[in-house]
């Protein structure tokens, strides 16, 4: 060092030159300086091709680490039911997602893709995961507390995985069941919906005091970006057909259907995904005025927004049919990433044109691919860009289904309960002779899953994923004595010869998803009328409704006993027998309109024309046998014995009656 002094001056100018490029070049990995600092930097020194290779999001089946390092890919995703293999361990996720990971970080620049999954209902395309209560059944708990820490669960078990960013909340307002999204919609009223965006600080975490509100935020490697779900009017279709128009005026766009995306943008909602649907004819991926006019220029949201699975193939009809105006349509209304899902090329080599003949901007460019930056630095994608398998114990753990549990119990609509208020039947008595269950929902996991759940589709039977059936629980919950005999469609015969003391029925719909879902007739599965009218005639009867909407029960009502909305409870069938048999008692209300007829709809609460079988917002009550006995011991007077005497006489007296 003593001889630094004899270097020649044009060469430590170099040095200082090689220095200052050296330093300047890892700004914006630099965590200490602010998101917009770093995505500045990082913006400048990127190509075209850089920058619109992060526009783009294809599906894993399309992707390979080469792929991500040559095209710069801003983001990989699984679309229902797209995994790296069946029954795939959280390992398995892991290793998938750090290998097109380092094909990222292997790029020029290094910049990490973001890898995002529709967690839904929970991390509902991953086998052992804790299926939660699909929307309309977490609606109907009332409860926005519940909701976040259900979020924050989904967070882990998604981070247990590897993937650090989900496909939800769906914050739509179904305004008609025949919609066969309605399931995924919190209720019909916007207020809950609202109020249910409390799931975002869940999934990304809790907003600190001192960061700027309106702005993305994830708070660390235990939380998950966030995408508010679809912008907007989604469920407002005519006649709920999935994909199709809403036709509504400004005032009743802004005040039913917005609200919930001013929420979720004031909770920091890191992306937000347009809708399939149009708004009075104009496709909401080429809708300029709401997409860049209103949710970015009014609104002020700062995050990324995301199209839907060939959104922008569908602005056209046919789809694809000038695929080079619908990136055109769709770059220009203010959609920042493109779920593809596959061809990546065409859509490249098509935005590089029309941004080379100047027909884009290099603005809008700029604009989208320093929202997309942006997000990843909130996220500390940059300092944390590979998994790791601290977290694998999470999915599908204990404490998780316990929490779904919970959101079941308190999901469940009491609809009826005895044929008069003065003799109730729920409670159901734990000791009995014989019961029956019936229906065709009884043991079948996939159906009381629902949708998005392990497939696209949704799935039948009992072994694609690990939970617990109605009739199982029913026989882990009933006293050892009683004998529980299951049949899924018994005749009359066999219900009157064997003396039952109570039959549970559990009937509804088939799993779907979007359009397959869409019904004209809303009717349950052709054998569950039958199997109502076959039980319910000869025994007293509980009769659980599955489904993701309300449907046809008018005809059946005045022979039923008891009648339990369970909506889509997931895999914790548990949380069904809790408030059957009086463990808890029954707290949901309807989250939307049970109609008498389908001739009635679209029909909601605080319409003129509004004639329903139940009522928006009705449940009734329980307490349950815990509270009963607490109850009686109060004042300091012990009545226990007489407690214990009146529920023994309701046995003894269901006994002869039933």
């Amino acid at each position: 060092m003593k001889h630094f002094y004899r270097l020649p001056l044009c060469f430590l100018l170099l040095l200082f030159s090689m220095a200052s490029v050296s330093s300047e070049y890892v700004k914006y990995k630099n965590s200490k300086l602010s998101a917009a600092a770093r995505v500045k930097d990082l913006l400048s020194r990127m190509t075209l091709e850089e920058k619109i290779g992060q526009m783009v999001q294809i599906d894993r089946t399309a992707a390979t680490a080469q792929i991500m390092k040559h095209f710069s890919i801003g983001s990989v995703l699984s679309g229902g039911g797209s995994t790296p293999l069946p029954e795939a361990s959280a390992e398995d996720w892991v290793n998938m997602v750090n290998d097109f990971q380092k094909g990222s970080l292997a790029s020029r620049l290094g910049i990490p893709m973001i890898y995002g999954i529709d967690a839904v209902h929970g991390h509902n395309n991953v086998y052992n995961a804790t299926i939660f209560p699909q929307n309309i059944g977490l609606g109907a708990t009332r409860d926005p507390d519940l909701v976040k820490r259900i979020g924050a669960a989904t967070a882990l078990e998604t981070r247990a995985t590897g993937i650090p960013y989900v496909f939800a909340p769906c914050i739509a307002v179904c305004r008609d069941p025949r919609w066969g999204r309605c399931y995924e919609s919190y209720s019909e009223d916007h207020k809950v919906v609202e109020a249910m965006t409390e799931i975002i600080l869940g999934l990304q975490g809790d907003i600190p005091s001192d960061y700027r509100k309106g702005v993305p935020y994830v708070g660390g490697k235990d939380k998950v970006a966030a995408c508010a779900k679809h912008f907007v009017g989604d469920g407002g279709t005519t006649n709920g057909i999935n994909e199709n128009n809403t036709v509504i005026d400004l005032h009743g766009l802004l005040s039913i259907h917005m609200p919930g995306y001013s929420d979720s943008i004031i909770k920091g909602v890191s992306t937000i995904m347009v809708s399939y649907s149009s708004w009075n004819g104009v496709k909401m991926h080429a809708n300029h005025e709401l997409v860049t006019g209103y949710l970015k220029n009014t609104l002020k949201f700062k995050g990324f927004v995301i199209s839907d699975w060939e959104g922008i193939d569908r602005i056209t009809s046919p789809p694809h049919a000038n695929y080079t105006y619908s990136v055109l349509a769709g770059v220009q209304a203010g959609i920042d990433m493109v779920m593809l899902p596959y061809n990546q090329t065409e859509f490249i080599d098509d935005l590089t044109g029309l941004v080379k003949s100047n027909v884009i901007s290099m603005d809008r460019i700029n604009d989208a691919v320093g929202r997309i930056l942006f997000v990843k630095f909130t996220m500390g994608l940059f300092e944390n860009p590979l998994a790791d398998l601290s977290l694998v114990n999470e999915l599908g753990s204990q404490a998780h289904r316990e929490l779904a549990r919970e959101a079941v119990r308190k999901s469940l609509v009491l609809l009826k309960n005895g044929k008069n208020e003065s003799n109730p039947v729920l409670p159901l008595p734990k000791k009995a002779s014989k019961i029956l269950v019936a229906g065709s929902h009884a043991d079948n996991l996939g159906y009381q899953c629902g949708g998005w759940t392990i497939n696209w589709q949704g799935f039948s039977g009992n072994n694609l994923t690990r939970g617990i059936t109605i009739l199982s629980t029913i026989k882990a919950s009933v006293h050892p004595s009683t004998e529980v005999v299951y049949r899924e469609t018994p005749d009359s015969e066999f219900v009157k010869s064997d003396k039952f003391d109570y039959a549970i029925v559990a009937v509804g719909e088939a799993p779907y998803a979007e359009t397959a879902g869409d019904s004209m007739n809303l009717t349950m599965l052709e054998s569950g009328p039958d199997v109502i009218k076959n039980v319910c005639r000869a025994v007293k009867c509980v009769v659980i409704i599955i489904s993701g909407r309300p449907i046809v029960i008018e005809p059946y009502v005045s022979s039923i006993d008891a009648l339990v909305a369970a909506w889509l409870p997931g895999t914790e069938g548990q949380g069904v027998t809790d408030v059957l048999f009086g463990d808890f008692g029954f707290s949901g209300k309807l989250p939307r309109t049970w109609f008498k007829t389908v001739d009635q709809l679209p029909m909601n609460v605080g319409d003129p024309h509004y004639d329903p079988l139940y009522p928006f917002d009705f449940g009734l009550k329980t307490e349950s046998v815990p509270s009963l006995v607490a109850r009686s011991t109060s004042a300091g007077v012990d009545k226990r014995p007489y407690v214990v005497l009146i529920i023994v006489s309701l046995m003894i007296g269901s006994y002869f009656t039933g």
